[in-house]
Parts: structure tokens; sequence; C-alpha cells
């Protein structure tokens, strides 16, 4: 097809839009299934423990270091084009998984699934943005693809735990291959080609600086956050940071920049990106010490901790697609520092969980948060692609899904850091005496460990070890509560200041201020790129 997308979508948009949440769907369950299907693939293939880190990790490894390149290669030979590409080598590498014989082999596919991925979240941002003109719709639109996500979240351990019950571990991968076979079947049907035609060649070096910078950096974080200080991670960490700089400085001197840095000069890039990375590192910390809780302190499997966050998946649902009527009614920056402020108040709220008996506290602020925190998502989104080129619409939605990722991985690793730092100091000067020495060694070093040395000790040692793991647990957990606290609401009010003036999105209200009036023709009118055949 030629020619332009008309301004209100029709059947074939929302078609479309279905189409382009099917893998969106299979990601989020594959990221929550395999969390269930650890244990027993652990057991058949012999895996070690640093192995299975390895398969949990390199997905999310891969995924971020080829965000960037995907998004602005999506842009370059067709959004369309790489989605179906994306599609079919993630139905590929699901398979490579699921018949995986050797650890080495399943943590090579999940690297695959992981490249794979990143090619899905920019080419479907991209291309929503495309096919929908109508502010309403698109902010709808918007809706249904970020709740999609959360639907698959919140079905990935119903479908999991079934499927481990009943097959073997690798059913859980093939469990979105036909969805993607629908998608290659459709895709090409349904959806409009778009590239830019003016886009320049791809800068192979900039490629390599961004995955040299991405990489490293990821990894030394998560190593850092997992072993405390050590050569090799933080030599990681420090390559990946000259990697960066060296990767900023050429993309300031190319014609056609892998990474557009002028967008980082618009507050309607900059203030909804510094959002996002901020809410997803405080919802790290708290999936972080809540999973800890449930499993450790309160004694749930792995299933049941599962199952006691679907309500907050539920409710992240609801708050993606309420998101656009409220964004409608009111300015956005203030839809998203609310939010902002909302989660910072379930954070402090969780001051107040003690040793025990915090279980509902955590479910029910966990869905209060995901409920108040889905609008920083979910409208950080149409902001960031609204204030790019719509030719460059992909690689800015690779910043939305990168700011994501990244934050979740720092918010691990910083804010989990610091509660281990409160929890060590404190119960180094509160194991009793009477514990022997490799106990309380293994006491000081994690709550996992002084749960594990209590198993060996008799019933009297066993509880006053535990009782000040708990307390010490817990004053970590208050010190990473306040601070992610204080860190989300500081950001929420510079949000919503350089925010102000930007109108309500898709609610066709008048500005009132030239420079209101400015916001609103870019929210609306941008110069439109031809679909090709």
């Amino acid at each position: 097809m030629t020619g332009q997308i008309p301004i209100k979508a029709g059947r074939r948009e929302w078609l479309g839009l279905l189409v382009i949440a099917l893998p969106t769907f299979v990601v989020a369950i594959d990221l929550f299934v395999l969390l269930l299907a650890v244990p027993q693939l652990s057991a058949d293939l012999k895996a070690d423990s640093n192995q299975q880190l390895w398969i949990m990790d390199m997905y999310g490894f891969l995924l971020a270091g080829f965000l960037v390149t995907m998004g602005t290669l999506g842009d370059r030979i067709g959004r369309r084009k790489l989605l179906i590409i994306g599609s079919a080598a993630f139905a590929v590498a699901s398979l490579l998984c699921a018949y995986s014989q050797t650890p080495e082999m399943l943590i090579a596919a999940r690297a695959l699934l992981g490249i794979a991925g990143a090619t899905l979240g920019p080419c479907a941002l991209g291309l929503i943005h495309f096919m929908f003109k109508d502010p309403k719709q698109l902010m709808v639109a918007f809706g249904v693809w970020g709740g999609t996500f959360t639907v698959g979240a919140l079905l990935g351990p119903i479908l999991g735990g079934f499927l481990l019950a009943n097959y073997w571990w690798g059913s859980v991968f093939v469990l979105g291959v036909p969805l993607m076979v629908a998608v290659l079947i459709f895709a090409p049907i349904i959806l409009p080609e778009f590239k830019n035609p003016n886009a320049g060649k791809l800068d192979p070096t900039s490629v390599v600086l961004s995955l040299a910078a991405m990489l490293p950096i990821i990894y030394g974080i998560k190593e850092l956050a997992r072993n405390g200080w050590e050569f090799v991670p933080t030599a990681s960490l420090v390559f990946g940071l000259v990697c960066a700089v060296v990767f900023v400085k050429r993309q300031r001197k190319l014609a056609d920049p892998l990474m557009d840095l002028s967008l980082f000069g618009n507050a309607k890039v900059t203030s909804p990106l510094s959002m996002a990375l901020s809410y997803s590192s405080v919802g790290g910390a708290v999936m972080l010490f809540m999973v800890l809780y449930f499993q450790l302190v309160e004694g749930m499997s792995a299933v049941g901790a599962a199952v006691a966050m679907i309500p907050g998946m539920a409710t992240a649902t609801i708050g993606f697609n309420v998101a656009p009527k409220l964004a409608a009614k009111f300015k956005p920056g203030y839809v998203i520092a609310a939010g902002g402020i909302g989660v910072a108040i379930v954070m402090l709220s969780f001051v107040a969980i003690g040793t025990t008996g915090g279980t509902w506290h955590f479910i029910i602020g966990f869905a209060i948060l995901s409920f108040v925190g889905a609008p920083i998502i979910g409208l950080a989104t149409p902001l960031v692609l609204g204030a790019a080129p719509p030719e460059k619409a992909g690689a800015a939605g690779s910043l939305v899904q990168l700011s994501s990722e990244f934050g979740g991985t720092l918010g691990i690793a910083v804010l989990g850091t610091v509660g281990t730092a409160v929890y060590r100091a404190q119960i180094a000067d509160d194991v009793p005496a009477d514990i022997p020495a490799g106990a309380a060694t293994a006491a000081g070093d994690s709550l996992a460990g002084a749960y594990d040395a209590a198993a060996t000790l008799p019933a009297a040692q066993s509880g006053s070890l535990i009782e000040p793991a708990n307390v010490a647990f817990a004053s970590g957990l208050h010190t990473v509560a306040l601070i992610g606290g204080l860190l989300i609401g500081t950001v929420a009010v510079i949000t919503a200041v350089r925010l102000r003036h930007v109108p309500p999105m898709g609610g066709g209200a008048t500005s009132d201020t030239p420079e209101e009036q400015a916001d609103s023709a870019d929210e609306i009118g941008k110069e439109s790129v031809k679909p090709v055949a």
C-alpha cells in the first residue's frame, strides 16, 4: 500500500493493533513463566547456581544492549519488516530454549531470544504512532498496548504453573510460538510498512560502541549488586562508561547518528524518561524485597510468591487503560507527577512493615503502587514519541523501553545494595554469641544465608538467629522504602514543573498561552511520512 493513513483509524488499524500486541503479550508471559521453570530446568540440565543466574540474566542483557540499535534499524529498513523478522527469530529461539540439552545451550538460546526481543518493542511503538493519527485514538492504542504486557504478566504464572504441572519445563517456552506464527501470517496482510526514506546508512561503529557500553555497564551493575566490589565487574563498569562517552561524542559528529541526542534537549523527552527510570528503579527494588519477604520470612513457594503479585499486575492493567482518559482531561505532566507522588506514598508506607505479618501490606501496597504507577510508563511513551520526528519514532520508542529495562537493573543494584549494607551492618552486632561461627558468617551475608544456616541448627538456636536476621532485613527494607519514596517524589515534583505547559493529550483542549499552543501543535500535528509498499 502507498498513501497516508486516514486521520481516523478504522477496523484495519485496530486489527493491526491486535497483531502488534501479540509479541508484547508473549514477551510478558515468557518473563514470568521462566521464574517458575528455573527449579525444574536446573535439575534436568544439572545447572549450577552460576549457570542459573546466566539463564535468568542473559535475555535482559542482550535485550537492553540491542534496543537502541533495533529502534534505529526499524526506522531504516522498515518497522513491519523488522517486526516480522524479530517475531520469527523469537519463535525459533523459543524452540531452541525449549529443547536445550545443556545449560550452555539454554544460555545461548536465551541470548538469541534477547536480541530478537529487542526488535519487538521499538517497532511496535513506532507502528502504533504511525497508524493512529487521531490523538484520542493514539492514547487509547498506547493504553491497550501497555495493558497487554500486564495481562501477559498476569496470565504468565497461571499458564506456567499449569504447564509445569502437566508437561516438561520446555513447554513454557513453546507457549508463545503459535502466537508468533500468527504475527508472521497476519502482519504482512494487515500492518502498513513504514521506513524513513531519507535515513542514512547505519553506522557499524556506533552499533559496536553502543553494545560495548550497555552490556558491560549492565553486567557490572548486576554483579556488583550480587557480589560486592570485585575487580572484574568494576572494570566492566568502567569500560562500559568509557565506551558510552566515546559513543556520545561520535553521535554528535555524525550526520545520521544511531541515537539522536538532540531529543534530550526537549523536556517532553527527558522528564518522562526520568520518571520512567525512577519508577522502574523503585519498582525493581520493591519486587526484590517483596519476593524475599514472601519466600523467606513467610515461607511461600515460588509459585505462591508469583500468585501474590497477581493483584498488582491486574491493577497495572487497569491503570494503563485509565491513563489516556486522565491525560485527555488533565495535563499529562500533572498526571505523571500524581502517579509518582502516589508511588512515593506507598513506598513510605512500607516503613511500617515489621519483621512478620506484612504479607497483606505488601500485596495491597504493590497493587496500589502498580495502579498509580502505570500512567508513568503509559504516558511517557506517547510524550516521547510525540516529541520525536515521525521518521525517528522507532528509535524514540527504544529510549522508553531502555529506561524501563535499565531502571529495573539500577534499582535492584543500587537500592538493593543499600538494603544489603543496612542488613549486614545491623546483624553484625545482633547475632547471639552462642551461634556457631559458620552460621553467623552465613547470616551476616544475607537473609537467605541466615535461613539456610538456621535450618542446620537446633530449634532454640535457629529461632535466636532468625529473629535478628528478620529485624535487620526489615531495617534494610525501611531504608530502601524511605530513599525510594523520597527519590521518586522529588522527580515527580520536578516533572510537574517541567511539563506544566504541555496541554491535555487528545482532549482537544485549547491552550491558553503561546507556549502551550506550541506544545499542542507539536502534540497533534507533525509532518507525516508516507508509508512504503
